[in-house]
């Protein structure tokens, strides 16, 4: 019977370093490679005479706990800096809005219409550059769940008012002019591979024809660009004219404005004016700045600041839990070693400093390999066509990311290092 457990005991030894040898044979390989060249023994000599040399050696003793402290850190940073990436893509409709640009909607409820006449009379408020009104046509592309962010606008006004959308002079002059045509941003044309001159058919979920075809013919006239790089590019721009004529209902009726004032500061005062101009009418009007509306359109979804910071802060916990015990692990494990130290005359404060440097160490490897490997993941789902924004690790990401190893290193180091820094050398040889 014995041997029978023995022989089980060595299939599941093998069987578990079998699956788990995507993680450690990477590892394993480096150090053989390094251990041929003589890398470690380059180490050893540049290091040899500072506490540089005892902070490696005592980091490498167990090359199998490294890598396990080393890979945990790898995944929470590697989670962090991706679902930090993605919160920045969805912030960036707000952060991005224009400070001169107000959006007017029905008061009941956004959803609910305005009549097309409303959009001369706020042309003429004091105060206001340009006004562009929309339709939601409730877009898809050849399957209702290839859904397309579809507005119907007024092309004459659109590019003047959300002059963050980049089109070249022709372009946009071809749209214009084209009943027919339609302006695609670069996001949805890569998803689905169009490109100017291809005519696409679009229908709505919504609205139909009046001839009960609940599909319109397109060109595409040109594929727009942004003036940032998180600017969205997933929306396709119809002509209203050509919406509004052909539609079997709800026609001379739009879904709401966008207002560029002549200068941000006069923005209460247009609101003011708009909202008062169509009070106790059937059609009541609420202004409000456009980063306002964006934010309000983006909580509608939920929280999702709260919902993704809780996952990183969840995966930062468990990271603290398993670092801060194989730190305290690995120092009691040397009681002895440090007890002789001390009795050669190492300081304390120098020991103390030793064992907050492998914390710090272990923490900035893990964390700046996982940041660079957010680096890859984001560029992969960039490259890749979809839906969501364009992810950007930009600096302020990056500089926070790297706060946190700091805080993450000190954290897990402090206890065993004060711990290190107290311990009597008496105590110490005794436990040895």
């Amino acid at each position: 019977m014995s041997k029978f457990f023995s022989f089980l005991g060595k299939i599941y030894r093998y069987l578990w370093l079998t699956i788990t040898s995507p993680i450690w044979l990477p590892f394993w390989c480096i150090g053989w490679v390094s251990d041929k060249i003589g890398l470690s023994n380059w180490i050893a000599d540049a290091t040899m005479g500072s506490g540089a040399y005892l902070i490696y050696k005592n980091l490498t003793r167990k090359p199998l706990r490294l890598f396990l402290t080393v890979f945990a850190t790898f995944i929470a940073f590697l989670i962090y800096g991706t679902i930090t990436a993605f919160q920045v893509a969805l912030d960036s409709g707000v952060e991005l809005s224009a400070d001169d640009r107000l959006v007017t909607v029905n008061k009941i409820n956004f959803t609910q219409p305005l009549p097309i006449s409303y959009v001369n009379k706020v042309k003429a408020v004091e105060g206001v550059s340009g006004v562009v009104h929309m339709n939601w046509f409730g877009g898809y592309y050849q399957d209702p769940r290839q859904q397309v962010l579809t507005f119907a606008v007024d092309q004459e006004a659109m590019l003047d008012v959300y002059n963050e959308i980049i089109v070249t002079d022709e372009e946009a002059a071809n749209w214009k002019k084209n009943r027919q045509g339609i302006i695609v941003g670069k996001s949805i044309a890569d998803t689905h591979g169009w490109k100017v001159g291809d005519r696409i058919p679009l229908s709505s979920n919504i609205f139909s024809q009046s001839d009960g075809n609940s599909t319109w013919e397109f060109d595409v006239e040109a594929v727009y660009t942004g003036a940032d790089a998180q600017t969205d590019t997933n929306g396709v721009y119809i002509h209203y004219k050509y919406f509004n004529e052909t539609q079997s209902f709800g026609g001379d009726y739009i879904g709401w404005m966008g207002v560029r004032t002549a200068d941000a500061s006069l923005n209460e005062q247009v609101i003011k004016a708009i909202d008062n101009m169509f009070v106790n009418s059937p059609f009541e009007t609420e202004t409000v700045p456009e980063k306002a509306f964006n934010k309000a359109f983006i909580e509608q979804i939920g929280d999702i600041g709260l919902i993704l910071g809780s996952v990183v802060a969840a995966a930062f916990f468990i990271i603290l839990v398993i670092v801060g015990n194989s730190m305290v692990l690995s120092v009691r494990e040397r009681t002895g070693e440090i007890g002789v130290m001390k009795t050669l005359g190492f300081k304390s404060m120098r020991i103390f400093r030793m064992v907050l440097g492998e914390s710090l160490l272990v923490a900035l490897i893990g964390g700046g390999l996982g940041i660079l490997a957010s680096y890859g993941v984001t560029g992969m789902i960039n490259s890749v066509p979809n839906p969501l924004p364009t992810l950007v690790l930009n600096s302020d990401v990056i500089t926070t990311a790297f706060t946190y190893v700091a805080v993450l290193g000190l954290t897990t180091g402090i206890i065993p290092a004060i711990s290190a820094l107290r311990l009597n050398i008496i105590t110490a040889l005794s436990r040895t």
